[in-house]
């Protein structure tokens, strides 16, 4: 954005901060598509070393950090717990722009706060914020149909092993005259059934594709797949679709495998391979339909809360408490049913290694489904308070000052107005650096007179150029864009509104996830 537009003077941010303390990012869960939240930006050093030393003198403000914004974001993502995150226009009142090295008004109903000291926060490292899934690669790519790339995750190759070996003893006795060729058999099976799960989530991906809802990747591991859907449906109507179509595919795979099967010999190869694959995918239907979170049973039960109350967060938390539900009758009821041969086994009187490899696999189930219902409630609060993180209200006031003014002056002048951000500007007034929080930090007091703030300062890109209006997940995805641990924040006329600290806003990201909904 031309900046060049205004006079190049700053015009007041906000100079609140928030409480700082570490985000906590929820990793999706579940087998069925799992949307995936913003995560909170992680600016270098937003911890805010600050050295112990001296204190700066009656001129010179002291580093500090007052209290910021509360934001959020919550699970599904956009507006409160569903689509695109809504942007606050809270614009500023235009001001007479002051002149050059004097500090711009506060604005109307905003008043100035001599109290709050200039401060800084980061260390200027100029880390952006990142999803932790961003910083880890998710497993080996294989490939991106529709654009959307799909990693297999290192878990998945346990599992292929573990299809293989126990699939393969099935195969073994039905077909003793294939040997050990059983086994490679039964790896193709393997192969295809996760074939079968990735048409489940290409599903899933399409249809979010078709309603504008971003899809980060696919992810095929231990139990399953997951579809990363970055933003939720804005309506009932197509989070219900959204989620129905997983399992719809899997039981039109599982009509075509039996259709498959009636041309073939049952007690053949592809006889046996087409059986099991009609078997394993409608179990993936039915285990995706039960009414959980973070089942695709749980995204259709919360739409339809959704719709009955016109509330999607109590659809969120209605669903998330019946996945909880279902992870208990997963841990105690899966065993018993296994042990009493309800599920077509016969009935085992003793504790065997089967028994021990049942309740096992109930534990692990059971620990899915819980884990995604938290993450889910979890991230439904945090959606429901993203709308509140705007950019305008978590900008710092600033002061323009020439490259050649002298440390201690310009925080003098910081002080005098209130402001906790400096910004240099050419002869013209056009703001060319932001001067470096953690490098003002690292300046001892005595040494500030002779040191130019214009050393200390980064110059501003175009990346580092933020618009006062973005909010919520657009302001996530611009500070994300470029790292950086201090932006530029403009007014869409191109003049200058103040500072927007990256450490802020992780601040005030971190806090609105602490409060209830």
């Amino acid at each position: 954005m031309d900046v060049s537009g205004g006079r190049g003077q700053p015009r007041p941010g906000n100079d609140e901060s928030a409480e700082h303390t570490g985000p906590e990012a929820p990793a999706p869960g579940g087998t069925g598509d799992a949307p995936t939240a913003p995560s909170a930006p992680t600016p270098a050093d937003a911890k805010d070393a600050r050295p112990e030393g001296p204190t700066p003198d009656a001129g010179a403000p002291a580093p500090g950090s007052g209290t910021p914004q509360d934001t959020g974001a919550a699970p599904d993502h956009g507006a409160p717990d569903r689509g695109a995150p809504a942007h606050g226009r809270d614009r500023a009142p235009e001001h007479p722009e002051p002149p050059a090295d004097r500090p711009a008004r506060a604005p109307a109903g905003r008043p100035e706060h001599p109290d709050h000291p200039f401060a800084h926060s980061g260390s200027g490292k100029g880390q952006a914020p990142q999803r932790p899934e961003e910083r880890r690669r998710g497993g080996l790519l294989m490939g991106r149909p529709f654009g959307v790339p799909v990693y297999v995750a290192p878990s998945w190759f346990l599992v292929a092993i573990l299809i293989t070996w126990v699939f393969g003893g099935q195969i073994d006795r039905v077909l003793p005259e294939l040997g050990a060729a059983s086994y490679l058999v039964s790896l193709f099976f393997a192969v295809a059934f996760y074939a079968s799960v990735l048409v489940h989530e290409l599903a899933h991906t399409l249809a979010a594709l078709r309603f504008k809802l971003p899809v980060r990747r696919i992810q095929l591991q231990f139990f399953g797949g997951v579809s990363e859907i970055e933003k939720e449906a804005e309506t009932p109507g197509r989070e219900f679709v959204l989620a129905f179509v997983g399992p719809l595919l899997s039981l039109v795979l599982a009509g075509l495998f039996y259709l498959g099967l009636l041309a073939v010999d049952p007690s053949s190869v592809p006889g046996v391979l087409l059986a099991g694959l009609m078997v394993s995918n409608l179990i993936v239907a039915a285990f995706n339909l039960l009414p959980g979170l973070p089942l695709d049973g749980g995204r259709m039960l919360r739409a339809v809360v959704w719709a009955i109350t016109g509330k999607p967060m109590t659809g969120t938390v209605a669903a998330a408490w019946v996945g909880r539900a279902l992870a208990v009758c997963v841990l105690i009821g899966l065993p018993l049913l296994t042990q009493s041969g309800a599920l077509g086994s016969d009935a085992v009187d003793n504790v065997g290694m089967d028994t021990v490899l049942d309740a096992l696999l109930a534990a692990i189930l059971a620990a899915i489904i819980w884990t995604g219902a938290g993450n889910s409630l979890r991230m439904a609060r945090l959606r429901e308070h993203l709308p509140e993180l705007r950019a305008r209200t978590l900008t710092r006031r600033a002061v323009p000052v020439e490259s050649d003014t002298p440390l201690s002056e310009a925080l003098r002048r910081a002080n005098a107005a209130g402001a906790r951000a400096l910004v240099v500007v050419d002869a013209d007034g056009v703001p060319v650096s932001l001067v470096r929080e953690a490098a003002i930090v690292g300046v001892p007091e005595h040494r500030r007179p002779w040191v130019p703030a214009g050393t200390l300062a980064q110059d501003i890109t175009d990346g580092m150029r933020v618009s006062a209006e973005l909010a919520g997940e657009e302001l996530l995805d611009a500070l994300r864009a470029t790292p950086a641990t201090e932006y530029l924040v403009v007014e869409e006329t191109g003049e200058i509104y103040g500072v927007l600290s990256a450490a802020d806003v992780e601040r005030a990201f971190v806090k609105a996830m602490a409060r209830p909904s």
